[in-house]
């Protein structure tokens, strides 16, 4: 059988030659018209125009925003250490908390303090370690160190560019204090969200350029 033979929609079910998978049944239907050497009215290529349509407009989009993605996270990957605490402080004061990025040196497991009035003596105070590792996830031991030096009424973010090991999430879930890890894919998905929030400064590290697409 002609695989051009098939809808867009059926095709698009189907996968690569190289696929397993299940058809569905409006395939199932159509491969069996086919083989009977008829094609099903109901099946006709003016039927299918719109759909078609639909099915292709959404998968470029998809795709379209896929490979957005992961430029944005190529960029992000390549800023230097002091670059990447910038950016964390940046997405913060765009979610309209003030920040202190801590001098280079020991930090005793704290790069940012995020807080109402920058200072930390107002609530909610955020502790904020920044690993910008690409290839080394952080491991349980990390975590607890991170949150050895706490107090209790501070919240946590580790933010890792190498992500973290199932001990570590096991790690933050049962932390005494309210802990986010934030991994290189959390990292650029809130960097879009609050771009149009970001300051000029922060902007300059990652700049992105608006793409308009069709809403219908």
């Amino acid at each position: 059988m002609n695989r051009d033979s098939l809808s867009i929609p059926t095709k698009n079910s189907l996968g690569s030659s190289l696929s397993v998978f299940e058809v569905s049944d409006a395939a199932e239907s159509e491969f069996d018209s086919l083989l009977a050497g008829k094609q099903d009215t109901a099946l006709q290529p003016e039927k299918f125009a719109s759909v078609e349509s639909d099915v292709t407009t959404q998968y470029l989009l998809n795709e379209l925003r896929a490979k957005a993605k992961e430029f944005i996270k190529d960029k992000v990957v390549s800023l230097a250490w002091e670059e990447m605490q910038e950016l964390v402080a940046g997405i913060l004061r765009a979610m309209n908390y003030k920040t202190r990025i801590s001098p280079q040196g020991p930090d005793r497991g704290k790069d940012i303090i995020a807080s109402p009035d920058g200072l930390g003596f107002e609530q909610p105070r955020i502790v904020v370690e920044v690993k910008h590792r690409p290839n080394q996830q952080m491991g349980s031991q990390e975590i607890r160190s991170f949150l050895g030096g706490r107090h209790k009424d501070d919240r946590g973010l580790y933010v890792s560019t190498g992500g973290f090991s199932r001990e570590a999430k096991y790690e933050a879930d049962r932390a005494s204090i309210p802990l986010t890890l934030m991994d290189i894919d959390d990292l650029v998905e809130t960097t879009v969200e609050y771009y149009e929030q970001l300051d000029l400064t922060t902007r300059t590290l990652i700049p992105l350029s608006r793409i308009y697409w069709p809403s219908e």
